[in-house]
């Protein structure tokens, strides 16, 4: 442990931090599947209403600053192809 006293606070800081982050990465890799899982079963509404979801989560999670804006962009971009192509 730290003995200085900025030092203690950065380490509580930022293992909260790294506990948001998780936890939103988490909501984004579970929008995914749900989109992935809609796309092999073939069924193009669900897909498109779980790709609008992904979306929502996706900004979110950009917005915060876990992921950065291209990454966000290209994720949605990908998964907007797959989705097209049912």
């Amino acid at each position: 442990m730290a003995n200085i006293k900025s030092a203690k606070k950065r380490i509580l800081t930022s293992a909260k931090r790294a506990e948001r982050n998780k936890s939103i990465r988490s909501e984004v890799k579970t929008s995914v599947k749900k989109v992935d899982a809609a796309i092999a079963a073939g069924d193009k509404a669900a897909a498109q209403a779980a790709l609008q979801n992904l979306q929502g989560v996706m900004g979110r999670a950009t917005a915060k600053g876990v992921y950065k804006k291209n990454t966000n962009a290209r994720k949605i971009s990908r998964m907007s192809k797959a989705v097209d192509k049912i």
